[in-house]
Order: C-alpha cells, then structure tokens, then sequence
C-alpha cells in the first residue's frame, strides 16, 4: 500500500475589486467611514490614555507604550484607506484593486509541482459577485 503525503499550507490571498461606477461608489462610501471610525477610535484611545495616565496606580510610562501601540494600528489602517481612496480617483473603470486579503488553505500533494500550486492565488469581484478565484 502506497502512502499518499498530503499538507495543508495556510496563505494569504489578495482580494481583488473590478472597479466600476457602482463599486467605485460603494467602495468610497466604505473606504470613507472606515476612515473615519478609525479617527474616533484614535481620539477615544487618546482620551483613555489621558485618564489612565493621572490615576496613581498605573506607570505612565507602560500606559503610553499599550495606548501608543493601538493609535499606531489604527493610523496605519487611516494610512492604507487614504490610499485606496486615492486609487479610486485615479484607476479607470475595470481596473483590479486589492481591497482586502483572506487566509485559504492550498493542500500540495507529493507529485505536485509546487511552483504551480502557489502561483499566484486571487480572488477576483465585479459587483458584489466572485468573476474568478484561482
């Protein structure tokens, strides 16, 4: 009896977004409130940091480090939807923009040719409706 090696192998895969007049639209309105729900989440952060920083009982010093350390992610996520929202000032219609990236189990198998298997693995959407996965 042969025994078959198989492996599951975890990756990140792009998702990508056909842009059209409906998706530029949605994903804008998207990109814009995501943007701004970071912004309040920075500013309540900040204001929690400020309460926690007058109380005794914890060093100022390690409440700047944690709150500093979540403002940073946040402004990172501003950073990247300020981006995409440039690109979708300049990307003409039918262009292929990453929105986001999902985890996808790729199995190999012995036999397989391993290049192959992860070239370039995408999720492709026009309109709310999945085009193309490979």
């Amino acid at each position: 009896m042969r025994q078959v090696l198989m492996m599951q192998i975890l990756k990140r895969i792009p998702v990508k977004q056909v842009l059209t007049a409906a998706s530029r639209q949605k994903l804008t309105e998207q990109f814009e409130q995501d943007y701004l729900r970071l912004k309040q989440e920075c500013e309540q952060l900040w204001f929690e940091q400020k309460k926690l920083e007058k109380k005794q009982e914890f060093s100022k010093m390690e409440v700047e480090k944690r709150f500093s350390a979540e403002i940073q992610k946040r402004k990172d996520k501003m950073k990247r939807a300020e981006h995409l929202l440039g690109q979708l000032e300049i990307l003409p219609d039918d262009s292929e923009l990453v929105i986001d990236e999902v985890d996808s189990i790729v199995t190999v198998e012995a036999g397989d040719r391993y290049e192959e298997r992860m070239l370039d693995p995408q999720i492709i959407i026009k309109d709310g409706i999945v085009i193309r996965a490979r």
